[in-house]
């Protein structure tokens, strides 16, 4: 009985691919992300706890690795190791930003939105018109205006707001966060 041996698989070679990034070779970034997307992701929700968030973190893992591929030194480590120190750095910050949300189950949210209306009733309230929203949002930049209304108006995620506008997903991000606080700000 003669046994068949599997083919070996070429050894994928990181270092290459990293620097290949450096070059503004964009299959090697591709080659990357399919090569370890799943296992970056599945560091990346091991510390957020969340998906959609884990997701956030490897995309933007993926851009800094893009961004900073040049800076890569092979003499400090291998280049799989720096991929996976970018994506648990930036997992690590995510966790550890003071302004991240948390999700809260619905009946908390119903408890906090019975106490908040509580509280109202007995104060001045101020009443927020349409007519001051509106004044409000024409002060924003056209394009910070569009994400804005289809994040909290259309109900889009930012991936699909990115995606609509052909616009980075962490600058669609920033735009509507930004564009919140000058409302608030305008608002106030």
């Amino acid at each position: 009985m003669t046994t068949r041996r599997m083919p070996t698989a070429t050894p994928f070679d990181y270092e290459a691919a990293v620097l290949a990034c450096a070059r503004g070779e964009r299959f090697a970034l591709r080659a990357l992300y399919e090569r370890e997307g799943r296992w970056l992701l599945g560091v990346a929700l091991r510390i957020v706890r969340d998906r959609e968030r884990a997701e956030d973190v490897l995309h933007d893992a993926f851009l800094q690795l893009w961004q900073h591929a040049s800076s890569y030194q092979p003499t400090l480590g291998s280049a799989r190791g720096w991929l996976y120190t970018i994506v648990r750095h930036r997992a690590l910050k995510e966790v550890r930003d003071p302004g991240r949300t948390t999700a809260l189950d619905p009946q908390d949210l119903t408890t906090l939105s019975d106490r908040q209306q509580a509280a109202e009733e007995g104060a001045d309230e101020r009443a927020l018109d349409s007519d001051s929203l509106e004044r409000c949002l024409q002060r924003l930049d056209e394009t910070r205006r569009a994400c804005v209304l289809h994040a909290f108006v259309d109900g889009y995620t930012h991936e699909q707001i990115a995606k609509r506008l052909q616009t980075p997903l962490g600058t669609v991000k920033s735009w509507i966060r930004r564009s919140l606080a000058s409302l608030k700000e305008c608002l106030a």
